[in-house]
């Protein structure tokens, strides 16, 4: 039935362009197409030229819908407007970094890299603790790597957030993972946060480097050479990512998809890695290449910035769970804690 319903839809895009396993293809410019059936809706986004490749992750949509029509809108797409002046600015939105708790292989001194592996039992430890000192701050959407030592980072710590809410993956990489976790509660939905994981939040490929244990590798290679390819900015190690290399996707992406949710007032949790956290930061604080070698992260330790008229304005990281005063809380933060406060009593 559903995917009678669903052919209803893509005949209806016939007279506009053309649909088949390949993609749509119309030439619409910046925007997307969307498809509205009896019983699904689909959000196709669109290149430059209005090429939709079914290959491409992260950009089709399906959804419940109750229309009773089937019909084609165009509809803007933020993630293509690279304008400033054009990005709807709000007040101020929370954006909340964490690098993941530690890993199996952080414990045992291996490059991990890309390599997907948990926590430790310390790890869990952490990511229990960074939910505690961010607990009072309104969190909105959650964006992750694709490891699921930042996945895990990323829900442990929202188990400590005092509003409760549940954070949900996104299924986007079929349609039919897109239409099979579909939420049709209103209610459960506002008590939902969504949480979306993309690889070019990964931390940087260590090439060859990757399971070696980083002693042994210095005492293979030398020191110097070792520390070159860890600490420099656009020396890859063998087959590898150099730093800027992890940055260009990192920034690129963050631009892209997450920076238009903070300009629209949304508040933003990021989980995710040493480099690929260490690129965001050199974005956010204007770093330069030498400044941000020497940036160094702690595992499990939340870093809060206040984006506000387009402008980021870092608040620095929280001493402890009952951390009053030490985020140096604005008045919107303030209001909001009050409000979890008012809601316990």
């Amino acid at each position: 039935m559903a995917a009678a319903v669903f052919n209803q839809s893509i005949g209806a895009s016939q007279s506009l362009g053309h649909f088949n396993t390949s993609g749509l293809h119309q030439e619409f410019g910046k925007g997307s197409v969307r498809l509205i059936s009896k019983a699904f809706e689909v959000d196709v986004g669109l290149s430059k030229r209005g090429c939709y490749n079914s290959s491409q992750r992260n950009l089709s949509i399906i959804r419940a819908s109750t229309s009773q029509t089937s019909l084609i809108d165009i509809v803007s797409s933020p993630s293509h407007n690279k304008s400033n002046d054009s990005r709807k600015k709000s007040g101020e939105a929370a954006l909340i970094l964490i690098r993941h708790g530690e890993s199996l292989w952080n414990e045992k001194n291996l490059f991990t890299g890309c390599v997907d592996v948990p926590l430790t039992k310390k790890g869990v430890e952490e990511a229990i603790e960074a939910g505690k000192r961010i607990s009072n701050i309104p969190i909105d959407m959650i964006y992750t790597s694709a490891l699921i030592r930042a996945q895990m980072t990323a829900m442990l710590a929202m188990t400590q957030h005092r509003r409760k809410k549940v954070p949900v993956i996104m299924h986007n990489e079929s349609e039919q993972a897109t239409a099979w976790s579909q939420i049709f509660s209103e209610d459960t939905k506002k008590q939902s946060i969504p949480v979306v994981a993309d690889w070019r939040l990964n931390e940087r490929m260590y090439g060859e480097l990757q399971g070696l244990n980083k002693q042994e590798t210095a005492d293979r290679y030398g020191k110097e050479q070792v520390h070159e390819w860890r600490r420099s900015y656009d020396v890859p190690p063998p087959n590898g990512e150099s730093l800027e290399m992890c940055a260009q996707r990192a920034v690129a992406y963050f631009k892209d998809q997450i920076e238009p949710q903070l300009l629209a007032g949304k508040n933003v949790m990021i989980a995710a890695h040493g480099n690929s956290l260490r690129s965001i930061i050199m974005y956010l604080d204007k770093l330069t290449s030498q400044e941000v070698i020497s940036l160094e992260l702690s595992t499990g330790i939340p870093m809060l910035y206040i984006s506000k008229e387009g402008k980021f304005i870092r608040r620095g990281s929280p001493a402890g769970p009952a951390e009053a005063g030490v985020y140096a809380y604005t008045k919107k933060l303030a209001l909001y804690r009050q409000k979890l406060d008012e809601m316990v009593h």
